[in-house]
């Protein structure tokens, strides 16, 4: 089984207008509401891959009905550790001139105790896991050595996967684990550092590596993406697809890669699998994951270079 562990549920809605015109009044063409966090896209992808997975985080009281439909739909079993108040809310108003205006809410805080309830409760149900997927943000207050709390509880068999940035990834790392993903934004952001030669992308990605990672598959977006151990690189370029939506996109590369390492997959492998899970999830429109045919569809037609 495959835990993963979402300390920051979110509800993402997209609102496509002719004009967004500031003080006027703004007529909706469409709408679409996502109702997300990293760890539980991960956990619909690794559902529509036949895993087997288990999702567990926070969750608040007060609209949380949308996000227990979602996993009972995608037949994702969960447990949350619940609190007062509502999921934050993410609003994306993007016009027919393409432009993009973001509106993101205030993450709500998690009640006091609630933090030590779900490592223990990560600690119980990591026992009967071949692996764990921790990713995203975290709630308001939370201090960036939560991931280090979290990982530290799970058993040493365990593999543990990591999709986030900055100082709750350096956390992550003083645990040990086995994939981190970050893209290269994140990357940069993280080392504090801008990369601007293939040199220097991997000479970032080995500062991961020698503080605890084992593997770093690097997303680059349309480019595909860049696994490595350090000792071997390799890139799988993407396939060209209708982009119909980013939402999940990183998401659909976590949760095919993890997938792919728990079966025992070779680096080439996951790196494969990896990028058919991210392009994959963006050319659905209405969803936040990618269909199984999709997927093996852009699978087969992926192949990896070794970076020399």
């Amino acid at each position: 089984m495959i835990l993963t562990v979402c300390p920051s549920p979110c509800i993402d809605v997209d609102i496509e207008v002719e004009a967004l015109s500031v003080g006027k009044s703004n007529k909706i063409i469409s709408k679409r509401t996502f109702y997300t966090g990293k760890a539980l896209n991960v956990a619909i992808g690794l559902a529509r891959l036949n895993a087997d997975v288990f999702t567990t985080g926070f969750m608040y009281e007060e609209n949380c009905s949308q996000f227990e439909c979602e996993l009972h739909r995608e037949g994702v079993p969960y447990k949350f550790v619940w609190n007062k108040g509502r999921v934050r809310e993410n609003y994306k108003f993007i016009d027919r001139r393409s432009m993009l205006t973001e509106v993101d809410d205030i993450s709500p805080a998690v009640e006091d105790g609630k933090q030590e309830e779900l490592i223990k409760l990560v600690a119980q149900l990591s026992e009967k896991c071949d692996g764990i997927v921790l990713s995203g943000g975290l709630a308001k207050g939370m201090s960036p050595d939560f991931y280090y709390e979290v990982l530290k509880a799970v058993p040493s068999g365990v593999v543990k996967i990591v999709d986030t940035e900055g100082e709750r990834l350096e956390q992550a790392l003083k645990c040990g684990v086995k994939l981190v993903k970050p893209n290269l934004d994140e990357l940069q952001r993280t080392l504090k550092k801008l990369i601007t030669s293939k040199e220097e992308m991997l000479d970032c990605c080995r500062v991961l590596l020698d503080k605890g990672a084992e593997y770093v598959l690097l997303s680059l977006g349309k480019k595909g993406a860049v696994i490595t151990d350090g000792k071997r690189h390799f890139h799988c370029k993407s396939v060209n697809v209708a982009k119909n939506s980013t939402v999940g996109a990183g998401d659909g590369m976590v949760a095919a890669a993890s997938n792919a390492m728990l079966k025992g997959a070779d680096m080439l492998e996951i790196l494969r699998c990896g990028v058919a899970g991210g392009t994959a999830a963006v050319t659905l429109p209405d969803s936040i994951s990618f269909t199984k045919d999709k997927y093996e569809e852009i699978l087969s037609s992926l192949t990896v270079e070794e970076i020399r």
